[in-house]
């Protein structure tokens, strides 16, 4: 099983997601053809055939800004694809700031006393802190090696809790897709992929779209926390990134009414 999750979050699997998407987008019925989008690009089919089966390519900043528009992709997928092929340089940490200040800043803010959840995740969704707020809401934040997106897709749980709970777990889903193919050689990324499509839901959800996602900033969703509150509660969720480590998360949950 592993062997082909991984091929569903690589580079070819998703340049083939896109030029469906591309048809569609052009109302063609159809997959933009390979030849048309090397033509689009200014490059030869057999170049951009060797890209999608997954051959060596070289990507410069030009190419991929022209792989981008002949593919008309959006900002998720433009970061997707420039962050696979910089590695992931995007979120790696900058010279001259120590990794363990930045984390103990964040962690130290994630834990103040404010009215609403906030809480403090690394690139793979395992809590590294929450204030008192978020685990009156969310208790299973205090349990040893809690994460997120291991809760969100798997716990029946949450799928109580989260109203219309597919809708959610497909963008968790694009989220996870997307950090796979900025960060396809991390190990912790890819335990929690196989944890996550261990589940038969996840698993057919994962299956039906090759969606990315970069961040959920501002998302808008509901919960049903009678805990919390007697009726329904809709948030948004604000999503903070620290300059120098872009693979931390710093995350607070407004009510709408408030």
């Amino acid at each position: 099983m592993s062997r082909h999750v991984q091929s569903v979050s690589s580079l070819p699997h998703l340049l083939r997601a896109w030029r469906v998407d591309a048809g569609n987008k052009m109302n063609r019925g159809r997959p933009l053809p390979q030849k048309e989008v090397a033509d689009r690009m200014g490059v030869s089919e057999r170049w951009y055939r060797n890209l999608e089966t997954g051959l060596h390519a070289p990507l410069s900043g030009e190419i991929l800004e022209r792989l981008s528009r002949a593919l008309l992709l959006g900002p998720d997928e433009r970061m997707a694809l420039y962050g696979h092929a910089l590695g992931g340089a995007g979120g790696q940490q900058a010279g001259g700031e120590d990794p363990h200040e930045v984390t103990d800043a964040l962690a130290e803010l994630a834990s103040a006393q404010t009215g609403f959840p906030t809480y403090l995740t690394d690139q793979a969704w395992n809590l590294l802190d929450h204030n008192a707020a978020m685990a009156r809401w969310f208790p299973w934040v205090r349990e040893p090696g809690a994460n997120l997106m291991r809760w969100a897709l798997t716990t029946t749980e949450a799928r109580e809790q989260i109203v219309d709970w597919p809708r959610h777990a497909a963008q968790y889903l694009a989220l996870l897709r997307f950090a796979l193919v900025t960060r396809p050689d991390d190990a912790d990324l890819g335990a929690l992929r196989d944890a996550v499509l261990d589940d038969r839901v996840c698993r057919d959800l994962w299956d039906q779209s090759p969606k990315v996602l970069a961040y959920r900033h501002g998302h808008r969703y509901e919960l049903r926390l009678p805990h919390v509150c007697p009726e329904t509660l809709t948030v948004t969720s604000q999503v903070l990134l620290p300059a120098y480590r872009q693979e931390l998360r710093y995350v607070l949950l407004l009510p709408v009414n408030r």
